[in-house]
């Protein structure tokens, strides 16, 4: 995605750590890339605190969408109430972004974690907005009943839920 076609770029505040974590995303997804960095000098110092040299604000990519890290010190820290949806098309794409975002974070429940940063993603099926929006109202509820059971997503105990078999929670 070119820079003059997305109007809404996330910002996302460390303390000191934005290169590190800009580094570890762009490992986890295909398409990614670390773009711009742009570094803290003598000037502002009586505001900002930060030895020249040291890094401001990564640019960075995740699957062709643009993001900035800014190191803006320990004033700010992530919360639940913002988080990242990752889409999958599978069990194997949910294992591998579950198992990279928890390396060094936490695992919560309905397909939440944070990461090591405390960054929240939530590690999502493609297939459960379907199921969840389904006009068969007793499927979507038999969903929603297994989904709320797990950590990371199962997909193919939803589809079991879904389908009226009984489902377990992982």
């Amino acid at each position: 995605m070119s820079l003059a076609t997305q109007k809404i770029v996330p910002c996302l505040w460390f303390d000191d750590q934005g290169e590190d974590a800009a580094n570890l995303y762009v490992s986890i997804f295909p398409n990614s890339r670390i773009g711009e960095i742009s570094r803290y000098g003598k000037e502002g110092f009586e505001i900002h605190g930060r030895e020249a040299g040291t890094v401001m604000t990564v640019e960075f990519f995740l699957d062709g969408q643009r993001f900035v890290a800014l190191n803006g010190g320990p004033l700010f820290t992530f919360s639940e109430a913002i988080s990242f949806q990752i889409l999958c098309d599978d069990q194997e794409e949910i294992d591998h972004y579950w198992e990279k975002l928890t390396d060094g974070g936490e695992e919560g429940p309905c397909g939440w974690l944070k990461d090591r940063f405390g960054l929240s993603w939530q590690v999502v099926p493609r297939v459960l907005p379907e199921m969840l929006t389904s006009k068969d109202h007793a499927a979507s509820q038999r969903v929603t009943k297994a989904f709320l059971q797990m950590k990371k997503f199962d997909i193919e105990a939803l589809k079991r839920a879904y389908d009226g078999e009984v489902a377990g929670a992982k």
